[in-house]
């Protein structure tokens, strides 16, 4: 009789976890406060950097607790992380950057090896990243493997801006992500490096909701609102060259 009343206990309590699981999901309401919104995202940010690492080729990797082998890696909080003052965060990685390398202007077409995640800050067991609103923007390094042109979010044709059919959608920022675009002038890229070399990522730029698309209407990249979404990029540019006019 005793084990029967155990079994309905352990089972109603683990509903009731399970329940509460899904209510916080639930009811997690976006702050009115658009300065708690900044908090939180710049709290996270600083707790995603202490949590994570950059492996042999570039990656970031979670620390984990239960192998040893990444105990010698520096956070990224530790890797000289640089603050401009729109929150945008950049880490430029030591020894794979190209030298002299080629500068990267407003007007440069690039072509990256890149991978990009977005992520809600939300404050439930404390302020982070919740994992239940994260997803991949775009992945080339596990994905096709091949570099990208020019990904949308960088830069919008203006033939695309020309066919939109609502307000929104002609306005640049409805696709480009500023704080991404403001993080790469610090980088420099590789003089036209072959699409069959092997990637070595140089960096990460870490871009708060505030400096990507904040509250606003955005493209449709995924099927998921990218609002209030804060940003990380992971990348190698392997070249970069003014823009050809049939491209703009």
């Amino acid at each position: 009789m005793k084990k029967i009343f155990l079994y309905i206990l352990a089972g109603s309590l683990c509903f009731t976890a399970c329940k509460k699981d899904d209510d916080d999901v639930a009811t997690f309401t976006e702050p009115d406060d658009i300065a708690t919104r900044n908090s939180y995202d710049e709290q996270a940010i600083q707790k995603f950097m202490d949590d994570n690492y950059l492996d042999i080729q570039g990656n970031i990797r979670a620390f984990s607790s239960t192998d040893a082998t990444d105990d010698n890696y520096k956070k990224l909080s530790e890797l000289n992380p640089v603050k401009l003052p729109s929150g945008v965060i950049y880490i430029i990685r030591d020894g794979v950057q190209p030298s002299p390398g080629k500068t990267i202007e407003s007007t440069s077409q690039i072509r990256t090896m890149i991978k990009a995640n977005y992520y809600l800050a939300t404050n439930t067991d404390g302020i982070a990243f919740n994992p239940i609103y994260t997803g991949s923007l775009i992945n080339t390094v596990d994905g096709s493997g091949s570099p990208i042109t020019d990904p949308l979010f960088y830069y919008v044709k203006n033939s695309v801006l020309a066919a939109a059919t609502t307000d929104a959608a002609k306005l640049r920022s409805y696709y480009e992500i500023e704080g991404f675009q403001e993080g790469l002038k610090y980088f420099k890229a590789y003089d036209n490096k072959s699409d069959g070399d092997a990637y070595n990522l140089q960096g990460v730029i870490l871009v708060p909701s505030k400096a990507a698309f904040a509250r606003d209407l955005h493209y449709n990249y995924n099927g998921y609102t990218l609002q209030n979404r804060c940003f990380v990029f992971n990348f190698e540019i392997y070249n970069a060259q003014t823009r050809p006019l049939a491209d703009q």
